[in-house]
């Protein structure tokens, strides 16, 4: 009964259309941005800031970038790294060569520079489609390592093309510790987050979801596929690149080209599969998913070995957490094919019947 729409009018355009038509949905989201700006800040500890807050929030703007291209507009890529890595590169290289440059125009800067990419390597997603997507944006990621190992401009001349950054300043505050950084990146987010929702709900939402569903139909009926291509390219790749430059800013610290390798962008892939294409929530689920359950299962086996009365040694332990993580991909995406948004959708849809389902 806590979930019915019973009385709940809408009498305008503008009430029908926001973003949590239900009140319920809104109370949930207020109380959800209280959480997690107000209490988690004044209670989490600095190993829960390091190992799991701030990694989570950063890659869940990555998966929500991901999403927008892969899940929004149906064009697979497995370059996210390699566009995380332009914006890491791009807002080093504009942080460290410009004297007294602000960190937000940095983020920005560094995202542009991933557009200005994205785009380049998102011009064959005109004449190919699938698979032969997939491989011409895993040329990106090949580019972009070698690119960054060895032309040396990028990296202020380090032949090893490892660079950090430090003294990190917002309005004259120092973002030195972990409460400050994470609160950083997740005002990042929800700006982010929010401004994709509505791109989404919008007309460039739908074009992107008309190439996705049949883009001969669309351009039959007057949608330019180079223009919502290109712009979903555009659009998900800004967004890959300032996370890559939270990632590299305040998780990393210092870096290499190895930090955004292949690995990275399958990582970001599977986010956005296990989450829930086209969903912005899925972005969120697939994020906890991949960066939560690998720390859990780490202090979950040795503990469930001390209760069976066995040691279990680290390299054990880590190759039964990679099964098990893999195993739980897979039984995941047998049982909800569409990610776990959509179990979120049906959880919610069926307690706007119950407890009268008929």
């Amino acid at each position: 009964m806590l979930y019915r729409e019973n009385g709940q009018f809408k009498t305008t355009y503008r009430a029908d259309q926001q973003i949590f038509p239900i009140t319920q949905d809104r109370f949930f989201i207020f109380a959800l941005l209280a959480l997690a700006f107000v209490v988690v800040p004044l209670t989490a500890s600095d190993y829960l800031f390091r190992a799991i807050l701030i990694p989570f929030v950063i890659m869940s703007l990555a998966a929500l970038g991901v999403n927008i291209l892969v899940g929004y507009c149906g064009q697979i890529s497995l370059g996210s790294g390699a566009f995380m890595a332009v914006g890491a590169y791009g807002a080093y290289n504009f942080f460290a060569r410009i004297p007294g440059m602000p960190l937000i125009p940095t983020l920005i800067l560094g995202g542009l520079c991933a557009t200005a990419f994205g785009i380049l390597f998102g011009l064959p997603s005109l004449r190919v489609k699938g698979l032969y997507l997939a491989v011409a944006t895993l040329a990106a990621q090949f580019f972009a390592d070698w690119m960054f190992l060895r032309i040396k401009w990028f990296t202020l001349d380090n032949s090893s093309g490892s660079v950090a950054v430090s003294n990190l300043q917002v309005f004259g505050f120092a973002l030195e510790s972990d409460v400050s950084k994470y609160l950083f990146c997740l005002c990042a987010l929800a700006v982010i987050a929010l401004g994709a929702k509505n791109l989404v709900r919008g007309a460039i939402g739908r074009e992107w979801m008309a190439i996705r569903d049949m883009d001969v139909a669309a351009a039959v009926i007057g949608i330019r596929p180079m223009y919502a291509k290109l712009s979903a390219f555009a659009v998900s790749s800004f967004i890959i690149g300032v996370a890559g430059a939270l990632w590299a800013f305040f998780y990393l610290g210092a870096w290499e080209p190895g930090a955004f390798s292949v690995d990275l962008s399958f990582k970001l892939l599977f986010m956005v599969i296990i989450g829930g294409l086209g969903s912005i929530m899925g972005s969120f689920f697939g994020a906890a998913f991949i960066v939560v359950l690998p720390i859990a299962l780490n202090q979950f086996l040795p503990f469930l070995a001390g209760l069976i009365g066995r040691d279990i040694s680290t390299t054990a332990a880590s190759h039964a957490e990679l099964m098990i993580f893999g195993g739980l991909i897979v039984w995941f995406l047998i049982v909800e094919p569409h990610g776990l948004a959509k179990l979120w959708s049906t959880a919610k849809q069926k307690l706007r019947l119950w407890p009268f389902p008929h």
